[in-house]
């Protein structure tokens, strides 16, 4: 018997060390036969493939100025209803009569949030400036095994408060159960959902902002701007703070005015509750925040991206936690566009036709690929390089640009990223400091081509099977 169990033990092993590592034998087999079929390659269908990856490279480009350039309108008129609001300390005036009651949703993953938990919880319920009879804090959490004294301080939260609630969930897994099973509570009462990972802090006005924006009667999801305060803990957490801010403070309101609909993050999200309810989420994906995003758009679901909602949270403070982070994402991704690439085209969004669905396409399948494209223009640069190492400032333009259209590409992505990082300066969160957004700007080739790798690497786990999902680490840290 102990025989048996042992070579059950043994052949679960090497079929988990089979697959961890069967990715990683696809990424390198990947990389490696790009590198040598350039090597191999003829001169004249090197420079056909050159050509044909720099002008698509350059029609992304364009694509990405153009969203940019979408970010500007947006971003102003955001700016100035806030400097507004704090002047005259005139934020949306809300009829309390009508005022739409909100669940804000903390979902927490216990063991890795029992460091911040409860400080979050105290924010939430002293400084968020709504209503206190049409708000509700929930923390809806999950712990394999009890944690004290946490647990007992959330529950001694709750008698003190009783806008706090404290829901412990059973045999949960994932935030997506966390979520199903609040959605599942017969005496919730919200008419808006809330959700926030536990490391976010709202801005004190921010759910004012979200009723008087669904109190227009034209939206089913808002999404806010995500900011990053723990820039003071290293270099990392500065880029990844850049990060950010460009991506929700220009690219997130550039394809909302661009192509008309946000997407839902996964924090700092407000939903309908009713739309939440009948759509849940879906425990199986790695990025069940997108899935949801894309089930609901193609329900004709109104989705809209506000920049004057606004929350602060962490970013992973180590190299690991960040690649672990942005791997699951990358698959995420991944099953994402499976899924959902043909019921988005087909369907497109509400209020909008061929606009939409040429964002989707983006987005989706075409997003997908371009890492692809990435990646072969890398190994194709490396492979040129290292059979043909020039010597000379001659012989490094003749071999890297040395065809005169590529110098007009080329400027044109230096143009591209000078732009994004102009705009991204004017927008830059309350932490954020000017020289890491320029930092981050000038590293940013660099900075994608990574992102390139950890997505086709995204692609060969989803291939190979792989489905663990990896929590990002928390640690206390003060706003």
């Amino acid at each position: 018997m102990r025989a048996a169990l042992g070579i059950t033990n043994s052949l679960s092993s090497v079929s988990k060390f089979i697959s961890d590592w069967t990715p990683w034998a696809m990424l390198v087999t990947y990389g490696t036969f790009s590198f040598f079929a350039f090597v191999a390659m003829p001169d004249e269908a090197h420079s056909i493939v050159w050509y044909i990856l720099a002008l698509l490279q350059t029609f992304v480009t364009l694509t990405v100025l153009t969203e940019a350039l979408q970010s500007v309108q947006p971003n102003v008129q955001a700016r100035r209803q806030l400097r507004k609001s704090i002047r005259q300390q005139d934020y949306p005036e809300l009829d309390i009569r009508q005022c739409p009651h909100i669940d804000l949703c903390i979902v927490a993953y216990l063991p890795n949030e029992r460091d911040i938990i409860v400080q979050q919880v105290k924010y939430a319920a002293r400084e968020i400036n709504y209503p206190k009879n049409k708000f509700t804090v929930n923390v809806v959490y999950n712990t394999p095994h009890e944690i004290q004294p946490t647990e007992s301080d959330l529950e001694a939260l709750q008698r003190q408060d009783k806008n706090v609630r404290i829901v412990k969930v059973p045999n949960s897994k994932s935030k997506a159960a966390n979520i199903n099973h609040f959605l599942s509570l017969p005496d919730t009462k919200g008419d808006i959902i809330t959700v926030l990972d536990t490391d976010h802090f709202c801005e004190p006005n921010a759910l004012r902002w979200v009723a008087h924006r669904f109190q227009k009667g034209d939206v089913d999801i808002v999404q806010g701007r995500c900011c990053i305060y723990n820039v003071e803990h290293s270099f990392l957490t500065r880029m990844v703070a850049a990060e950010f801010d460009t991506i929700y403070g220009v690219f997130h309101p550039g394809r909302a005015s661009l192509h008309g609909y946000g997407l839902f993050g996964g924090s700092n999200g407000h939903w309908s509750a009713s739309l939440l309810k009948t759509l849940k989420m879906d425990g199986s994906m790695l990025t069940e925040d997108i899935d949801s995003t894309l089930r609901a758009l193609t329900s004709q679901a109104r989705v809209a991206y506000d920049l004057k909602v606004i929350t602060y949270e962490q970013a992973p403070i180590t190299t690991r936690g960040l690649l672990r982070q942005r791997l699951r994402w990358a698959q995420g991704w991944t099953q994402v566009t499976i899924r959902h690439t043909i019921p988005a085209l087909k369907l497109g969004v509400h209020g909008s036709f061929w606009r939409s669905r040429m964002g989707l396409f983006f987005l989706l399948s075409f997003r997908e690929l371009y890492f692809h494209l990435v990646l072969q223009l890398f190994f194709l640069i490396v492979s040129s390089f290292i059979t043909n190492p020039p010597h000379t400032w001659d012989q490094l333009y003749s071999s890297f640009v040395g065809f005169k259209l590529s110098v007009w590409m080329l400027a044109l992505n230096a143009v591209a990223i000078f732009v994004c990082t102009c705009i991204t300066l004017r927008n830059r969160s309350a932490f954020v400091s000017a020289l890491d957004i320029v930092v981050f700007g000038f590293f940013s080739p660099i900075y994608f081509t990574i992102v390139s790798f950890m997505a086709i690497f995204g692609h060969f786990r989803q291939f190979a099977g792989y489905s663990v999902w990896n929590v990002t680490e928390r640690k206390r840290s003060s706003v």
